[in-house]
């Protein structure tokens, strides 16, 4: 399981996302899914329009149907984790894990999750508070992934 620590994501929850795993390699929450209830703080204009795009980005390389790429809320099978070779240790980091998983065909299932903003302010670091260098970076990554994924094929 991974959670955020910045007060986004119900513990509480944490049963169903392992329930959900015995048929999916990689549960992740979404707090866009129409099912979503509970709390549903509005998100920070940039930070929903960038998880916009990089979603349909991440949908169109990987046929996957997600939209929330974002969640740090999940739950892992250990056997497809293992697989991956994954070394972002940034906000970039679940573009690698949904690339490579679809790379691994590995499995994916989203639950709806509260969309809860304790702190809509809260600030980025890596020079990423500017959404347009936080674009080109999250883009970047897509494309050392892509190409990584082309050059191992």
């Amino acid at each position: 399981m991974t959670i955020d620590c910045d007060l986004q994501h119900e513990p509480r929850l944490i049963p169903r996302f392992l329930e959900a795993a015995s048929g999916a390699d990689i549960v992740s929450g979404s707090r866009y899914l129409r099912e979503a209830a509970g709390v549903q703080d509005p998100p920070p204009p940039d930070r929903q329009q960038i998880n916009a795009e990089i979603t349909r980005i991440i949908n169109d390389l990987t046929g996957y149907h997600l939209t929330d790429a974002w969640c740090g809320f999940k739950a892992y099978r250990v056997a497809g984790l293992a697989r991956m070779s994954l070394d972002e240790r940034s906000y970039g980091m679940p573009l690698q894990v949904w690339i490579q998983a679809a790379r691994l065909g590995l499995t994916v299932a989203e639950l709806p999750v509260p969309r809860i903003y304790k702190n809509p302010g809260r600030r980025f670091w890596g020079g990423l508070d500017d959404p347009t260098a936080r674009r080109a970076y999250y883009l970047s990554i897509i494309d050392r992934e892509v190409s990584r994924w082309r050059n191992s094929s």
